[in-house]
C-alpha cells in the first residue's frame, strides 16, 4: 500500500533523533567534558555532589558510552572474547551465561564464538576472529581435553585464560576452575560417613576434564579411607546412558551399597531404572549426584548433590583475566563447591531413615 504524500513530508521534516554525547552530558550538568570523563572512569578527584549530578544527567538523557571510542582514546579494550565448544551440557552452558552476565556488570562487552569441532584449525581460526574484533583478552570454556590441547598449541596476541577443571597453566595459557575434585571428595566422603564401604561411581566421559577430576576425587577419597574403589562405569553424562546402566546393574544383580553419580542427570537416569525394578533409594542404595541442577530438590527422592556456583566461578574467572590484561596479580585459588544434603543417601543399617531436607 502506498504511503500518502503528506506522511512522506512529515517523515522528511521530522527531526532525526541522535544519540546523546558526552558533550551533551557536560552541557546539561553544567560541568566540563573532563569532569564527565572523570566520573565515567570513576576517578577520585570529583566531589560526591558533582558525581551524583553527572550520573543523574546520564540516566535522564540516556547517554551510553561508546566503547569503541573509549578504546581508541585510552588504548584499553572494553571487551573480552569467550570461546566455547558449543556443548549443550549443564556445566558449559551455565558457565557461559554467568561469564557474559558478570562481564557486562563490570562494563565489558563480550563476543562469543563456538566451534563445532574443537581441533587445532577451528580453534586457531576462532581465536584469530576474536583477536580481530579488538578484544583485550579471551576466556576459553574447555571441558574437553581435545579443546584444551588445541588452545595450548595455538598462537595469539592477547591474554588467554582457560576454564578447565584440574588442568595446569602453561607459560602462554593460564587456567582457572572450580575445585571439582574437592566436590567429588565431598560426595564420596559423605557416603563413607554414612557407613558405606561399597561405593560405585557412574562416571562422566574421560574425554572431559570434569569426568577425570570427579573420578580422581572419588578414587582418592576411598583409598585414603582404606577402602578399595568399587565399580566404575564411564558414560556420556546423559540420563539415558545412566538409565540403561541401571537396568544392567539390576539384571546382573550388581547393585552396590552406594553410588556417586558424576552428574545429576546421571543420578536421575539410574534412579528411574531402580524405581522401575523395585530398588529403593535410599533404603536399598544411597545415591549422591553432582551439579545441583534446577529441580534436583524435586527428584524422588530429593537428591543429595554437589552444588557448583557458576556466578562465583564467572566472577573470579573474569577477575583473573582482567588482572592479566592490566598486569596485576590476582588470587587464582579455585573456588570450592558445596555439598547439599537431601534425602537420596542414608546411613547403613537405618532403612527408611529420612535425611533432613536442606537447601
Amino acid at each position: 500500500m502506498a504511503v500518502p504524500l503528506e506522511a512522506n513530508e512529515k517523515l522528511r521534516d521530522a527531526p532525526v533523533r541522535r544519540k546523546p554525547t558526552i558533550n551533551d552530558v557536560a552541557q546539561v550538568a553544567g560541568v566540563s567534558f573532563g569532569t564527565v570523563s572523570r566520573v565515567l572512569n570513576d576517578a577520585p578527584d570529583v566531589s560526591a555532589a558533582t558525581r551524583q549530578r553527572v550520573l543523574q544527567v546520564i540516566k535522564d538523557i540516556g547517554y551510553r558510552r561508546n566503547r569503541a571510542a573509549t578504546a581508541l582514546v585510552t588504548s584499553r579494550s572494553t571487551s573480552i572474547g569467550i570461546l566455547s565448544d558449543g556443548s549443550p551440557r549443564f556445566g558449559p552452558v551455565g558457565t557461559l551465561m554467568a561469564l557474559e552476565n558478570v562481564a557486562r556488570k563490570k562494563g565489558y562487552a563480550t563476543t562469543v564464538i563456538s566451534v563445532e569441532k574443537p581441533d587445532e584449525e577451528s580453534v586457531q581460526a576462532a581465536l584469530d576472529t576474536l583477536d580481530d574484533t579488538g578484544v583485550g583478552g579471551i576466556i576459553v570454556i574447555a571441558p574437553l581435553v581435545e579443546m584444551a590441547a588445541a588452545v595450548w598449541n595455538a598462537s595469539f596476541r592477547v591474554p588467554v585464560e582457560m576454564i578447565a577443571a584440574g588442568a595446569s597453566s602453561t607459560p602462554n595459557v593460564f587456567t582457572y576452575s572450580e575445585n571439582q575434585e574437592l566436590g567429588a571428595r565431598l560426595a564420596t566422603q559423605h557416603l563413607i560417613d554414612l557407613g558405606h564401604t561399597d561405593i560405585a561411581h557412574l562416571a562422566g566421559s574421560m574425554d572431559w576434564f570434569d569426568g577425570r577430576v570427579r573420578k580422581r576425587g572419588w578414587e582418592a577419597t576411598l583409598r585414603e579411607a582404606g577402602l578399595k574403589p568399587g565399580l566404575c562405569l564411564e558414560g556420556d553424562w546423559s540420563p539415558r546412558w545412566a538409565y540403561e546402566t541401571g537396568l544392567r546393574l539390576v539384571r546382573e544383580k550388581k547393585i552396590p551399597q552406594a553410588i556417586f553419580a558424576a552428574s545429576d542427570h546421571t543420578a536421575l537416569g539410574v534412579i528411574r531404572a531402580f524405581a522401575e525394578n523395585g530398588v529403593r533409594v535410599p533404603e536399598d542404595v544411597s545415591i549422591v549426584g553432582f551439579d545441583d541442577i534446577e529441580g534436583s530438590d524435586y527428584f524422588l527422592p530429593p537428591l543429595t548433590t554437589v552444588r557448583q556456583d557458576f556466578n562465583a566461578l564467572a566472577l573470579m574467572s573474569v577477575e583473573v583475566l582482567l588482572g592479566a590484561m592490566e598486569g596485576r596479580d590476582v588470587d587464582r585459588t579455585p573456588i570450592a563447591p558445596t555439598l547439599v544434603v537431601r534425602n537420596s543417601a542414608t546411613r547403613v543399617g537405618s532403612p527408611g531413615r529420612k535425611v533432613p531436607h536442606r537447601r
